[in-house]
């Protein structure tokens, strides 16, 4: 597999989660694991580009693919950049798997309606900070890479 631009082999058990893996073995950190069910999305990763939960897939079905965690978005992103001026990260559990969600959204559809925003964020769980703040900073990054087009 290909993780955040770089080739990886290693082994894993055949039980092995993703998200465990990328923590454990790679040490990427910003891959968290909060209910392990698939639910609060903070272990959200791209797998090709499309947002996944990586403690719902075991590692062995993420061969031949190509992985990006919070850790390969880089600086280049911006999208951090509009979640930090917005207000839109509190205690930053939840905020790597916001962003790759947002990622994925915005490669998809680079100029997405309030709508798709918020459907593309409904499988990601915060408790403390509000979803308006996220939504504006998704919405915001979006106009600012329009602009920059």
């Amino acid at each position: 597999m290909e993780v955040n631009g770089q080739a990886v082999e290693a082994e894993a058990s055949a039980v092995s989660r993703l998200s465990r893996f990328l923590r454990d073995v790679l040490g990427l950190t910003g891959v968290k694991e909060g209910c392990c069910e698939g639910e609060c999305g903070s272990c959200t990763v791209l797998l090709d580009g499309k947002p996944v939960n990586s403690c719902l897939m075991l590692t062995f079905q993420a061969a031949g693919h190509k992985i990006i965690t919070v850790e390969g978005l880089g600086e280049s992103s911006g999208l951090q950049d509009a979640f930090l001026q917005l207000g839109a990260v509190q205690c930053g559990y939840c905020t790597p798997g916001i962003l790759m969600a947002a990622e994925g959204l915005l490669r998809a559809s680079p100029n997405p309606l309030e709508v798709e925003i918020r459907h593309a964020l409904a499988g990601n769980v915060c408790r403390c900070t509000g979803f308006e703040i996220i939504i504006q900073a998704v919405a915001a990054h979006a106009a600012a890479r329009e602009v920059a087009r």
